[in-house]
Parts: structure tokens; sequence; C-alpha cells
């Protein structure tokens, strides 16, 4: 099986987010789709959700798609549904084809290495 159709597979993905308070890795297995090469999550309860809150203090996290993925840098960023409303709509219809639900805070995980702060 190709490497691009095991990840059409894949149900889940594996969200690393930084303990705002106890600065420990959080792990969480969570629905996700894909657009644009950028990954999309929905929290059920928005902002009260420990990993949004989490992802908003340190967005920088990681990602694995499935049990066996390999882990992968990423930043996170809270879709603001006002002014990317096109982009949390399509989100949520691809989440409602795939998983017969998308309803929620629109979180979108863009891989790569995080830049680093360059101090002058």
């Amino acid at each position: 099986m190709s490497a691009h159709r095991a990840r059409r597979r894949e149900i889940f993905l594996y969200l690393t987010t930084t303990g705002r308070r106890s600065g420990q890795p959080r792990e969480i297995e969570i629905w996700f789709t894909r657009l644009a090469g950028r990954y999309y999550l929905i929290a059920e309860h928005g902002e009260r959700a420990q990993w949004v809150r989490n992802l908003r203090a340190e967005p920088r996290v990681r990602l694995r798609l499935g049990r066996r993925g390999r882990p992968r840098a990423a930043r996170a960023r809270v879709v603001d549904a006002t002014r990317d409303a096109a982009l949390a709509a399509a989100v949520r219809r691809r989440s409602e084809t795939k998983y017969g639900w998308g309803a929620g805070l629109v979180v979108e995980l863009a891989p790569g290495r995080p830049r680093r702060r360059v101090l002058r």
C-alpha cells in the first residue's frame, strides 16, 4: 500500500501540546481532516478544551498520524470563524463528510519546523 493511501485511511491524529501550567507534554487522540497540506481539528468544547488552552499558550506542537506515524513539528492556530469563514466552513464540511460530525472550534496545524525568534 502506498504511503499516500495509508495517510488517507488514518482516522486519528495524535496531538501533543505543552501543558500551560505543568510544562509537560500532553497527548490527545482526535479526528482530523486535511486541506491544502495542513491538518484541521475541531474542538467540540471550543475554548474550554484543555488542549485548545494549551496551544493558545504555546502554539508549537507535535502531531502524529495514526498510532505508528512519525512525530512531526507543527504550529497550531485557532481559525477565526469570522475572518476565515470560508476556511472554517470548508473544514466543517470535510469533517462532516469523513466522520458525520463537524460542530465546534476549528484549529489549524501547519506542519514544519517552527521558526525561531531572532533576538537583536
